[in-house]
């Protein structure tokens, strides 16, 4: 079945399946660059975070969350997000609004183990301020991704 495009030419269905599978890509590489953006920025505010004295000590189990352990959390966690912008691509009438609603509201369940962790002040603190730093980079950029593609 054929069918008109904007432009008014015929497209066969092809041509709808290779745009399609381009936006998916764009979209996916959008998400993979701000998800490297989103690693270097939380581990830097780690690192930093350690340099003014917060210590990452999590009290049971007494262990120190290294740096690499933000970069690796976050990476997967920003991979998480990818998947679900991608899905909403596919399968919503509105993903960016979807994607806002959910991605603010996963966030804002990201902020509750750090307050039930037991740790000190600072590190709550510091914790909390570590799973913003990636939403801040990773929904507005995956937002205003899934926008320009269903433009």
């Amino acid at each position: 079945m054929n069918s008109v495009n904007d432009s008014g030419a015929v497209a066969g269905p092809a041509s709808g399946q290779s745009s399609h599978t381009h936006r998916l890509r764009g979209l996916a590489v959008t998400g993979f660059i701000a998800t490297l953006a989103a690693m270097v920025a939380t581990t830097f505010a780690a690192a930093l975070a350690q340099v003014v004295g917060v210590d990452f000590e999590v009290p049971d189990g007494g262990e120190t969350i290294p740096l690499s352990g933000f970069a690796v959390v976050t990476g997967f966690f920003s991979v998480v997000g990818i998947v679900i912008a991608v899905a909403l691509l596919r399968w919503s009438a509105r993903p960016a609004q979807r994607f806002v609603w959910t991605a603010v509201s996963l966030t804002a369940i990201s902020l509750v183990p750090p307050l039930l962790s037991g740790a000190n002040t600072a590190t709550i603190t510091a914790l909390l301020g570590l799973h913003l730093v990636p939403a801040t980079v990773m929904i507005p950029t995956l937002t205003r991704s899934l926008r320009t593609r269903t433009d």
